[in-house]
């Protein structure tokens, strides 16, 4: 729940910093979702990387996927350049397609282990399923914004 916490307070004060202060740029739900999505990455991605929540994340892995270990690795650092690429001016856009596909990517490793009751467990999968469409319209609007 802690990302989607993120994610909607820094869009809204970016959002409302934007419209405070008449900064066009942040006064945009593209612009501030990105900022939002940009923390949240940041946030999520740190798990892959931080004890104790990396050996749930790896416990969470599809078993059809060799070295789960390596996998964790992996998403952490897209989800770090996908962060990253989101602040920087030439690369929200694209930045935002990479993070919606690899949300979809994902998400089976979410489904496993609310089924197998395996891994990090944050909330029942038909909750979690609606914060995963949450995160994808977030990463949507900013893709087409």
């Amino acid at each position: 729940m802690a990302p989607l916490l993120v994610l909607a307070v820094v869009t809204a004060l970016t959002r409302l910093l934007g419209w405070v202060t008449g900064n066009a740029w942040l006064d945009s739900w593209p612009h501030s979702t990105a900022l939002g999505l940009a923390a949240m990455f940041a946030l999520t991605a740190s798990a892959h990387f931080i004890q104790p929540k990396r050996d749930g994340l790896i416990a969470m892995v599809p078993t059809m996927f060799p070295n789960a270990a390596a996998m964790v690795t992996l998403t952490g650092v897209l989800e770090i350049a996908g962060a990253v690429g989101l602040l920087l001016p030439p690369f929200p856009r694209i930045a935002a397609v990479a993070l919606f596909l690899l949300l979809l990517i994902m998400f089976p490793a979410n489904v496993r282990a609310a089924r197998e009751d395996v891994g990090v467990k944050t909330m029942p999968l038909p909750l979690r399923t609606v914060v995963q469409v949450i995160f994808l319209g977030a990463t949507a609007l900013v893709a087409l914004g």
